[in-house]
């Protein structure tokens, strides 16, 4: 994308604080943001990739006695809490979609002791025993995010589009 996904804007928002307030629409209790400070909590994921994001993050909620982690890509943030719902109410351990490592819902107790921040994520789904859902259709693209500026304008057209 040429920028800090999380900074980029999205008809005036940055996408970190949308993805931050999708998680706060979908109960989180507590928000961290891997990678640097851009204003919410944050913990350093040492550059690490997402495993590395996803483990630094979930020692930090872990703190907070946070027994459920909903990780989400800082690149989707036209998801709707409808698109999430499903790996929220997935029981234990939790749940990803089918072809889409991001967004889950896994149960920190879950999580492999052996994890290392290297490993892709789909290791780390199959290793915590995640559930695969199927994705739903109309979700698909929000749920695939925008990887580059064409992906970028084809959300913000759908989002921009949405129903008042």
């Amino acid at each position: 994308m040429g920028a800090d996904k999380a900074r980029l804007d999205w008809d005036g928002a940055r996408a970190v604080d949308l993805v931050a307030k999708l998680a706060r629409a979908a109960g989180a209790a507590s928000v961290v943001v891997a990678g640097g400070d851009l204003g919410w909590p944050f913990v350093d994921d040492g550059g690490a990739g997402p495993v590395g994001g996803v483990l630094a993050g979930v020692r930090r909620l872990a703190e907070d006695s946070v027994m459920r982690a909903l990780v989400l890509a800082v690149d989707a943030p036209t998801l709707k809490v409808g698109d999430i719902a499903p790996l929220i109410a997935a029981p234990s351990p939790g749940a990803a979609y089918q072809g889409f490592p991001l967004p889950m819902a896994i149960d920190i107790a879950d999580l492999p002791a052996d994890a290392e921040a290297s490993w892709p994520l789909e290791r780390l789904i199959d290793r915590a025993g995640l559930r695969r859902l199927a994705a739903p259709d109309e979700a698909r693209t929000r749920l695939r995010g925008a990887n580059t500026p064409a992906e970028q304008d084809e959300l913000l057209r759908a989002w921009r589009a949405r129903p008042a």
